[in-house]
This record gives C-alpha cells, structure tokens and sequence, in this order.
C-alpha cells in the first residue's frame, strides 16, 4: 500500500500559532512633555482548520504535508499599532474524513460535507500594550503582556468513503467484475483471492441521466472483524453507504450460509450496520440453468435479490432498478437521516491504534524542526522612541 495512490489513513503533527507580545512603548515627541504609554496589542495567532472538499478522494496529499503551522501573531508596536494577526492555516480533507487523537486514540471531530470547517486548533490571542494598563494612579505602566502560547497536537485522519450503495462479499464473489461492468471504473481483476487490495469508486447510469455511487471494498472472510484477512481494515468505508448489497456467488454450496456469514462480520464490527437496507445479488449466474434458479430462489434470505451475471449482462438492468428504488423509498432516507444524526465515532484503544499505525506504516516519529523557537527576546520594560526633530541632549 506504501506504493498506492489511494491513501485513506495518515498521521499529521499539527501547531496553531501564538499571539503576538503586547508593546511596553511610551511616547516620547517634541512639544509632548507627558506622552504616556501607546503601546498597542499584539495580534492573534492563527488558527488550524479542516475543510470538507468534495474534488479529494483519497488523504495522498497529506502524507507528503506531514507539518501544519499556522502564523504566528505580529508584536504590537508604538502608536497603538496591533500587531498582524497569523495566518489562518486549512487542511483540505476529502468528505467522510474522521479525526483522532493520535496519542490517545479520542475521537475529534468528523467532516462529512463539502465545505465544512471545523476548528481544530485555536491560536493564541495576542498580549496587551500598556496603552490597556493606564490608570488614574499608575498614568506610566512600563509594562505589557506577552502572547498566548501556541497549541500543538498529532492527529489520525481517517477516511470512510462516501457512496450510496456499498459491495460485500467473500474474495472473488465477482465485486470488482460487477463495478467494472456497470460504471467506468477498471479495478484490478482476476482470477485469484484478494485481488482487490484497496477500495474502487464507481459512478453507475441510470434512466434520465441520473446515477449513484457503488463502492467495492475488498474481499470479507469471516473472522474479518477479529482482524483476520484484509476486512477489518476496510469495513469501515462501508460504515456510511447508504444501501449494502451483498454478493454471493451461484455456484456456493449454501448462499443463505454465505449471506449470513457476511451479515455476522457486519454485526460484530458495528452493529448499527444492521439497520441498513440490503439487498442480496448472487453473481456468476451464467453458470446456472433456469431449474436450478428456481430451486436455489426457494432458499434465499428475505431481501429483494436477483441473479446477475456481469459477464453476460444478464439481469444487470433488473439489479439497477432493485438498487435505484431501494436507494430512493422513503425507509431509506428516513434511515439515512436518522444514522446520520445518530452515528457516534467511538473513541480507539491506544494498542489497537499503535497496531493501525504500524500497519499503515505511519508508526514513525514526525520531527522537526520549529524555527521560531529560538528568537530575540524582548523585555517588556521603559522603551522610549525619540523624535528626529528634536536634537539629542
């Protein structure tokens, strides 16, 4: 995977910036025998974001930005001058990127809509100028704040993909042959298990120029929630989808087995998957006659199911319509809308995301090296500013 394009997992360090030190000025002119202080505000440091951006697919361009600082905050200087506030720094993430605590493993935040920002890191507010000290009994405060410290924090962003319609199966249940065969999508295929080594996108046509999105995700063993076989590391980009369509092979000794098998590693993953509307697509049927069809249908799970054949095209049209009005009844979008507003990111066990981390081979540690860290300080103490024109004593 260190090779592949679509990166859905990647550790970054992020810092917002620290506010600007308030001035200590006190003004000093000709004709002005009693200025009194002027020293103006520092300025805010900047701020972290995340953005949802719906033209991202993948996190790839963040693992060559393993560093994110926002601005610092400008130093607030005479005159009442506040200093400039630090740039506000985005993280452009793709729709369904989900934020964790990479040290803790605590849930953050979620961005789920294109345009979405969420605020990660607060920057620091900028000190006060002893122009905001002056009082009745202290009219020359030779003193002022310093900024607000920075905030830093390492976090896992972790991406689940965003579709209506979600594949399952067991390895070489014909899923990629499927999304091939339907949309302009060219997963890998072939003959052997697990070919599918990362999840494929795939816009499907539909009557009247309209369409929706199929997800393949590769292949489900059972034990995939316990973490065997490549499952439990990709389940989750099926958490979202709106409609789940489970696909068994015709030539399986027992389909209803099969289907159960796959709706048990759901369950023991996240059992609110259960509440999803499914449909059932047994594959490969070009190998059946129409008796044996009829025989196998007399045993199938109650879901609308079809028997299909990417090869031949055979009941491909049928399995579009089943979707398209699936995705469209009113159960549907009222269980969208309530798992949706209901969905709860629980926070992951520090092992288990060393395990994640070590696994996606973003287990090494971010340094760097922060160049601000070392400067100039300044002391908030008596500054005085002379004005040309008056001649030196």
């Amino acid at each position: 995977m260190a090779e592949s394009n679509f990166v859905d997992y990647v550790k970054i360090y992020c810092r917002s910036g620290k506010g600007g030190r308030g001035s200590a000025h006190m003004r000093r002119a000709k004709y002005v025998p009693k200025g009194g202080p002027d020293g103006g505000d520092g300025g805010r440091g900047g701020n972290v974001y995340l953005r949802g951006n719906r033209n991202y697919w993948t996190l790839l361009h963040l693992r060559y930005e393993r560093h994110v600082f926002a601005g610092h905050g400008g130093n607030g200087s005479k005159a009442r001058s506040t200093g400039k506030d630090g740039e506000d720094k985005y993280i452009e993430v793709p729709c369904g990127t989900v934020v964790y605590n990479a040290e803790t493993g605590q849930y953050i935040c979620d961005v789920t809509e294109h345009g979405q920002e969420v605020l990660l890191l607060k920057g620091g507010r900028g000190g006060l100028g002893n122009w905001n000290f002056r009082t009745a009994t202290n009219q020359a405060p030779r003193y002022a704040q310093p900024g607000e410290p920075m905030q830093e924090l390492m976090v896992i962003l972790e991406l689940k993909l965003l579709a209506d319609v979600g594949l399952v199966g067991f390895p070489n249940a014909g899923k990629s042959t499927l999304l091939s065969a339907v949309s302009s999508a060219r997963p890998k295929i072939a003959n052997y298990p697990f070919t599918t080594l990362e999840p494929s996108l795939g816009i499907v046509s539909y009557r009247d120029n309209q369409s929706f999105v199929m997800a393949d995700i590769p292949g489900i063993i059972e034990g995939a929630s316990e973490g065997k076989g490549l499952g439990l590391r990709f389940l989750r980009h099926i958490e979202r989808n709106s409609l789940l369509l489970f696909m068994v092979p015709g030539d399986t000794d027992d389909i209803r087995k099969e289907y159960e098998i796959l709706l048990n590693e759901l369950a023991r993953f996240n059992p609110e998957m259960l509440d999803k509307h499914r449909v059932l697509a047994i594959t490969k049927s070009d190998l059946l006659d129409e008796e044996l069809i009829q025989m196998l249908s007399d045993n199938l799970p109650d879901v609308p199911h079809v028997f299909i054949s990417s090869v031949t095209g055979r009941g491909i049209a049928e399995l579009k319509d089943i979707l398209w009005k699936e995705l469209n009844s009113e159960s549907n979008k009222l269980q969208a809308i309530m798992s949706q507003e209901r969905i709860v990111h629980k926070d992951k066990d520090v092992n288990a995301l060393q395990q994640e981390l070590q696994a996606m081979g973003e287990d090494e540690e971010l340094e760097f090296v922060d160049e601000d860290e070392v400067e100039d300080l300044e002391d908030f103490e008596y500054e005085e500013d002379w004005d040309e024109d008056e001649p030196e004593k």
